[in-house]
């Protein structure tokens, strides 16, 4: 069995434990005036996996003080990495944060892809030189500048208010797309690294499965916080979407074993939460537009699910993985 089967299959036995297997039985439990102890026992659960990731960070914190993440788009890295740090803080470990984001090269010099244009999510986009070196030296207990990416002017600028240098407790957090990938760290001594993989992995056994596309859930997501804080309409999001899983597949799924923990952030409400905020967007997806195909196959995905109230959702803690998406949070 797989990493991401083995967590799948925890999910499952979880669902069995709880008694909701189905879409069915989750539906009869919102409609029992069920979904707030339900959202607390999710939370509950969540908060339980992101302390047992810490303790293992804890356990090798000797040996691994860089700790990489990483996930498909619409997974809740943001969310999930925070909270691993948190629970880190708790152990008495210092996370040090450090934006992969901030290595990319020199615009002038990004790979372009087949079509021309130029490819920010290729490896060939990153300045591994510069960062292998910066590791290392942390790792040497030396002082680094760590590089800010000025993405209006496409290059990095080196500020030396942005001195690093680990201390004993300290350790380095990195999220990216190829944080699980060895090839963007091969001056690094791997046994150096602790590598999370975080993704929305759920389907429910039994019935007729809510959660039966994880990629689907993870589209929704994305049209519902785009919308709200990106500025980008569910129409351009269905129609990025391809590509988006273009990038997955070859820079993110590859390395997915790599992990030393695989995080499910999924949780038992998050279609209910999501209808209530995705439905109204995708209705306004009209007949003719090109996106229109996939919306509707959206919204049939939704209408088999009970969608939550505004009171329940209200009881939604702002740490949840679900207010990365619909607002709220406060991490």
């Amino acid at each position: 069995m797989t990493k991401i089967e083995g967590a799948r299959q925890e999910y499952r036995d979880w669902c069995e434990a709880v008694g909701i297997t189905t879409i069915e039985e989750l539906n009869a439990t919102l409609e029992e005036g069920g979904a707030i102890p339900l959202i607390n026992l999710c939370e509950a659960r969540q908060e339980r996996k992101y302390a047992e990731a810490a303790d293992q960070i804890f356990w090798r914190r000797r040996q691994s003080r860089i700790v990489m993440m990483s996930g498909p788009s619409s997974s809740g890295k943001t969310s999930s990495s925070l909270r691993i740090a948190q629970q880190c803080r708790v152990l008495g470990i210092n996370p040090k944060v450090i934006e992969l984001d901030n290595y990319f090269v020199d615009r002038d010099h990004t790979p372009v892809d087949e079509n021309g244009e130029k490819d920010y999510e290729c490896l060939g986009a990153m300045n591994i030189d510069l960062l292998n070196d910066n590791l290392n030296d942390l790792l040497a207990g030396r002082e680094v500048i760590i590089p800010k990416f000025d993405f209006v002017n496409g290059r990095p600028i080196m500020d030396e208010s942005r001195k690093m240098r680990l201390e004993e407790n300290d350790m380095l957090f990195m999220e990216g797309i190829h944080a699980l990938n060895p090839a963007l760290t091969p001056d690094v001594d791997q046994n150096k690294i602790f590598h999370v993989y975080i993704s929305a992995l759920s389907a429910l056994p039994g019935g007729e499965k809510v959660h039966s596309s994880t990629t689907d859930k993870r589209l929704l997501r994305r049209i519902v916080r785009d919308n709200r804080v990106r500025g980008i309409d569910p129409e351009t999001n269905i129609l990025r979407w391809p590509s988006v899983r273009r990038g997955e597949t070859q820079n993110i799924f590859p390395f997915e074993e790599n992990a030393d923990v695989v995080f499910n952030s999924s949780t038992l409400y998050d279609l209910p939460v999501l209808k209530y905020y995705a439905e109204p967007l995708l209705y306004g997806i009209k007949e003719g537009s090109p996106a229109y195909e996939k919306a509707q196959f959206l919204l049939n995905f939704l209408k088999k699910v009970v969608a939550l109230k505004p009171a329940e959702i209200a009881a939604i803690p702002p740490t949840s993985i679900m207010r990365e998406f619909i607002g709220g949070q406060t991490l």
